[in-house]
């Protein structure tokens, strides 16, 4: 399997139990993730050497940050430690027409402050064979901005396969400051992932007349700006995850991939939601294991929705699902019978 590496934040995530609100929490649910922790995840439970960089404090909260990563698989190897704080989000989950709502406390988290001369990337990116990234890192603030930048002009000397998730996050940048930073990015990229809101804001592209919101997909606004972003910006691949939500509870999911030339939806799944964090991460990750082992991308984007149609049955950021589970539900056994 191959050496592949990811680079962001892992929080400390604190979730209320059940589907209380926060008004009613007096103790809190723990677990750790974040958007390239989530990737890193999945592809150590596929079977590849999977590589988290990040940084992190030396106390014991920024330890068992480490620890939720290797109990897992991923290698820690590359992590930096210093500074003073893990970022922290808390989750109160959603129901029915009820959303679920995220609160962050992550400035000044150790990944923040964090400096290009906290990594070795020629170490890092020696051997490797692809790299994975978020836009939440940028948006994190120029001292991340600098790293990554750092990180990209490295995994592209060494010839490494670089795919993003635009994942847009509006309570840490407006679309203009995300434009920005995003549009230069975009000269290192060859895999670029990201729903319909991303290409938006991250990168100016609007979709039609899709309102997710109805549950209402309009594909052809979506084939013409997934032209018009190869065009630009010389992708190899580019996909999204099409989510239509009929209530917090139920969605339908799938996807749609362009590889300059053709166009493919994959199959439909109607999903009952027990944790939709880290879903648009799981299916990242089944996209990038895919093109690894099949070289094919329908049915890499075949993999990596029916790995993050199961990540949504999930507690937790995680996606604890093996590669012969995803497979069973990729060749159409979706019956949910008891294993014995």
């Amino acid at each position: 399997m191959a050496k592949v590496v990811t680079l962001g934040e892992i929080m400390l995530r604190l979730s209320t139990k059940g589907y209380d609100r926060f008004v009613q929490a007096t103790d809190f649910d723990v677990v750790y993730g974040g958007g390239e922790a989530n990737v890193a995840v999945s592809l150590a439970n596929y079977g590849h050497q999977s590589y988290f960089v990040t940084k992190l404090p030396k106390h014991e909260i920024g330890q068992c940050a480490v620890n939720s990563l290797r109990q897992l698989g991923v290698h820690t190897d590359y992590i930096a430690r210093g500074g003073d704080r893990v970022g922290i989000y808390f989750l109160e989950t959603g129901a029915s027409m009820r959303p679920s709502k995220v609160i962050y406390d992550r400035a000044h988290s150790s990944i923040a402050e964090s400096k290009p001369q906290d990594f070795d990337f020629d170490s890092i990116f020696s051997g490797a064979k692809w790299f994975h990234w978020t836009g939440i890192t940028p948006a994190l603030g120029k001292n991340a901005q600098d790293v990554l930048e750092a990180a990209l002009v490295s995994a592209k000397k060494h010839n490494v396969t670089v795919s993003v998730d635009l994942n847009y996050r509006k309570k840490l940048w407006t679309p203009a400051e995300a434009q920005k930073c995003m549009t230069h990015l975009m000269q290192y990229v060859d895999v670029c992932i990201g729903n319909e809101e991303d290409a938006e804001k991250c990168l100016g592209f609007k979709p039609g007349n899709t309102d997710v919101t109805q549950g209402a997909l309009e594909l052809g606004g979506y084939e013409a700006i997934f032209r018009q972003m190869q065009q630009k910006f010389g992708f190899k691949y580019v996909v999204t995850s099409l989510r239509e939500s009929y209530s917090a509870s139920d969605n339908g999911w799938s996807a749609l991939a362009f590889d300059g030339k053709e166009f493919y939806r994959s199959r439909k799944y109607d999903i009952r939601i027990v944790d939709r964090v880290g879903g648009g991460d799981s299916f990242s990750g089944g996209f990038i294991h895919g093109l690894l082992k099949y070289d094919d991308f329908k049915q890499a984007l075949e993999f990596a929705v029916a790995a993050s149609a199961l990540k949504h049955t999930i507690r937790g950021d995680f996606n604890l699902v093996t590669e012969e589970e995803v497979e069973t539900l990729k060749n159409g056994d979706a019956s949910g019978r008891v294993q014995r």
